[in-house]
Parts: C-alpha cells; structure tokens; sequence
C-alpha cells in the first residue's frame, strides 16, 4: 500500500513520521514537503541526517502540491488548509485518512470532528463565504470517512474524555503518537550542557507580551546559572542582540525543532518557557527521561492591549494540557 502526506511545518513533518513509523501509513510513503515555509527546511535536514524510516522519503514541493489520485492513504499536515481542503477535493477518497499534529490546532479540529455541521475552518476573524463553503465540505468529507472507519486522529496534545469519546462514537480512530522513532533515534550533534532550557516564545514578537518584562524573567533564570536559550523563529534579531547581552545566556541560532534538538536531554535537566505547544510535546518526548518540562504562566502586567481576554485563555489552555501529559505519565 502507497501513501502520500503534505505537510507545511516542522511539527507536521515530523509527525508524518512518526505515522509512517507507526504503520500508519503506506509500506512506500511519499512526504511532500513545503519549500515557500520557513524552518521547514532545517527540519527536513536533520531529520534526514538521522536517517528514514524504510520506505519514507521526502519530496520538496511549492506551494501548489496536490494529492495524487489513487493512492490508497493520505496523511494530512493541517486539515484547516485551503490548499489541503481544495486538492483533496478533486480526489477520490483514500482507503484511510491520517490527520497529523498541527499543535493547539488539532485540539480545535478534535472540537469540530466531534460535532456535526461545523466547518473545518480556523478560529479568529469570519471568513469569506466560499472560504467557509470549502470548510464545510472538508467537515463532510471528513465526517464521511469517519463513518466508514477510515479516519485515524494522531495526536500527541492531550484531549478532553469528552471529546475523545464523541470522536470515537462518530468513527474517528484517535492514536496517541508516543515519539516513539524519535525516542530510539540518534540525533546528530551534541545535546546541551546548561541545567536551564529556555524555548522562545513568539508572544513577544507578536505583541503579545511586553520585551522588557519577559527580558527581565530571563535575566533573573540567568542569575541562578547558565541558561541556554532556542529562539522562537518570529524573535526579531534586535531582540536576540540584547538577550546575547545578558551575562550567563547563550543564545542558540535558529534551527531544527526543539523537539529534535532537545531530545537528548538527561535526567537534571529542564526546560522552560512560556506557555506553548512545544512544552506538552516535550512534555511527552523528555519526561520518560527524567527532564522536567516546566511552561510558566504569563503574570498578569506582561499582557499587551493586544492580547485579548479570549486569546489569553487560548495560550494558557496550553498549561492545562502539559500537566495532562505530565499525569498520563505518572
């Protein structure tokens, strides 16, 4: 059996993965990988120098890649996107669906596959007419499969019982995607030294969080010992001069997922930051090791205007569902 997955970002990549390592997938997998997308490419990379699975390979793809017809199984990288929604269309449906992790966005597609008549389409502004139509058909298609148990939710973000049971009464098949090929791969380069981690947050570039405030806390990690620092890929670079200008920060340059990069980690270690998908993935990938994984809540005085209410109970959803993967381990 062949399949075939589009993806359009490092987390999706290596969840495609994960899902051909599962035997999810095909025995002859083809991943077809975004070129117009940022980091993808140090993603792509490293995880080639680790070495495929047997039968994945990798294919760089621009912006306008499609389905082929015929193959018998797709893995989806993001089932809210329009190029997705509208290739997949044009297709035959396949003998089995994958959809792979997208972070907080899969928690949302989990809301919506488990209820009926809801549009595959992203939280945020309304969208134009057609664009909904498009979202619309995607839910029946989806939902379609479903009910012909050809539908298969691979996730490492926690979901609710709740939701897990409604999804599994419509059809879909929910799999917990444990990183188990990355917990027994070989990654190239030497894992970091320093007690403290820190991933980036793109709250700050956003304008989300104040820089002063959120350079302030990394200051104060700094004065308790050696922190290293991973870049998120939004960080501006004036921002990245001045916190390379903190004594007992060592700033990372951007690269490869902290997913990848971090999983070397010992038992001693840990790692920080603000609340992001990132830390329940890490969660699940250090934990078995013995890394504390420790997202802190954003204090109240960082916020901007621009954070809305509704937005910070989004991102602080996240701090939830890392101490759910922290419990399901215990």
């Amino acid at each position: 059996m062949d399949a075939r997955g589009l993806v359009e970002s490092p987390l999706q990549l290596l969840g495609a993965v994960e899902a051909h390592a599962a035997g999810l997938a095909g025995e002859r997998t083809r991943i077809h990988v975004r070129t117009d997308v940022p980091a993808l490419d140090d993603a792509r990379r490293t995880l080639e120098e680790v070495g495929l699975p047997d039968g994945l390979r990798f294919f760089m793809s621009g912006p306008r890649v499609a389905f082929a017809r015929g193959e018998p199984v797709e893995l989806v990288g993001d089932a809210f996107s329009g190029l997705y929604q509208a290739t997949s269309l044009r297709r035959r449906d396949p003998q089995r669906a994958v959809l792979l992790d997208d972070g907080l966005a899969t928690v949302e597609l989990a809301r919506i596959l488990a209820t009926a008549g809801t549009p595959v389409v992203r939280l945020g502004p309304r969208l134009p007419w057609a664009r909904r139509a498009l979202g619309g058909l995607t839910a029946r298609r989806l939902a379609a499969l479903a009910r012909s148990g050809r539908l298969v939710l691979f996730t490492a973000m926690p979901l609710e019982p709740d939701v897990i049971g409604a999804l599994e009464a419509r059809g879909v098949r929910v799999v917990v995607n444990a990183f188990a090929w990355l917990a027994g791969a070989e990654l190239p380069g030497t894992p970091p030294v320093e007690r403290t981690l820190v991933i980036g947050s793109g709250m700050v570039a956003d304008g989300l969080v104040d820089a002063d405030a959120y350079l302030g806390w990394l200051r104060e990690l700094a004065a308790d010992g050696a922190v290293r620092y991973f870049p998120h890929r939004r960080e501006t670079r004036a921002f990245l001069d001045r916190l390379g200008e903190v004594r007992g920060v060592a700033v990372d340059e951007p690269g490869a997922p902290v997913e990848l990069r971090l999983q070397g980690l010992r038992a001693g270690q840990r790692v920080v930051g603000l609340p992001s998908t990132s830390s329940v993935l890490l969660t699940r990938i250090l934990g078995p090791k013995g890394v504390s994984v420790e997202p802190q809540d954003v204090p109240e005085a960082w916020w901007t205007a621009a954070a809305t209410p509704a937005l910070r109970s989004h991102l602080r959803s996240v701090l939830t569902m890392a101490a759910a993967a922290r419990t399901a381990q215990d």
